[in-house]
């Protein structure tokens, strides 16, 4: 039986799509009217979603006292470097764990669990010291494997339900027809695991540029501070946080990742009938 929707159920559901991109837009537009504002704007007392006076000084100001690009730059080295290798290492075992039976699945996803049991400030102290042990404290390589340490346990537990989905009798056909393990994992399970690639890409990436306290911990040099811990500059004592010049650092900092999610979100339905087109 075909049953229509209500009309004032689609009113209803279009009510809220809009109540929602309301509370999720509303707090990006006032950040970003705060960073055309003055000074004297911020720390008054009106509530004006537009400017009175537009104030462009505080990007200038954002870019040349903080050093906001080389912290710029050495985030999406860490960021993209993080976002690879764990990518890169999570494909492969996440397959595995998904076609494993019996207990060895259970074991890995008990690991996995577990590992997500522990928050990072009971471990920073023990983590400092090995990475200070072998001459990885306070550099950017150290922090890229602290973070591909971190991210790598739910990446895998996130990709490994997107292997599962894949039905194995894809596979059972492509080696029907004589295609070799190798041909089936690339053009089979890999161009229909994209959309699972890009998610866990996206996730790790975002929240290798987002992160503070790790980073906060393990860099000592100002050269090597990301872009969380430039921001942090701004803020000062009482009375001598800069509003504007953080609000426009915070919006030039949101740029890379809104980049790197529209070149990524091509992919996530690009990917999705690929494989079983070509298989």
């Amino acid at each position: 039986m075909n049953f229509r929707r209500p009309w004032y159920a689609t009113v209803l559901m279009y009510i809220a799509l809009a109540g929602f991109l309301v509370f999720l837009g509303f707090p990006l537009l006032w950040l970003l009217s705060a960073s055309f504002k003055s000074s004297g704007e911020l720390n008054s007392l009106a509530v004006n979603l537009v400017p009175a006076e537009w104030d462009f000084s505080n990007y200038r100001s954002a870019l040349e006292r903080q050093n906001l690009l080389p912290a710029a730059r050495n985030s999406l080295l860490v960021s993209l470097t993080t976002m690879v290798i764990t990518v890169l290492l999570s494909m492969p075992m996440a397959y595995a764990l998904a076609r494993l039976k019996g207990r060895l699945r259970a074991a890995g996803t008990v690991w996995i669990l577990t590992s997500q049991v522990f928050p990072s400030i009971l471990i920073i102290i023990p983590l400092f010291l090995v990475l200070r042990s072998i001459n990885l404290n306070d550099t950017l390589f150290g922090l890229i494997l602290v973070y591909v340490t971190f991210t790598l346990p739910f990446t895998l537990w996130m990709l490994q339900g997107y292997v599962a989905a894949i039905p194995s009798e894809l596979e059972e056909a492509g080696e029907m027809d004589g295609a070799s393990r190798l041909t089936i994992l690339r053009r089979i399970v890999l161009p229909l695991l994209a959309p699972g690639l890009v998610a866990t890409a996206m996730f790790t990436f975002v929240s290798a540029w987002n992160e503070f306290f790790l980073a906060l911990v393990l860099l000592q040099s100002p050269e090597l501070y990301t872009l969380p811990i430039a921001l942090r500059s701004f803020l000062g004592a009482e009375g001598q946080t800069q509003l504007g010049p953080l609000a426009a650092g915070a919006i030039l900092a949101t740029i890379p990742s809104l980049i790197i999610f529209t070149i990524l979100q091509k992919k996530l339905t690009g990917g999705m009938l690929a494989g079983a087109v070509k298989g």
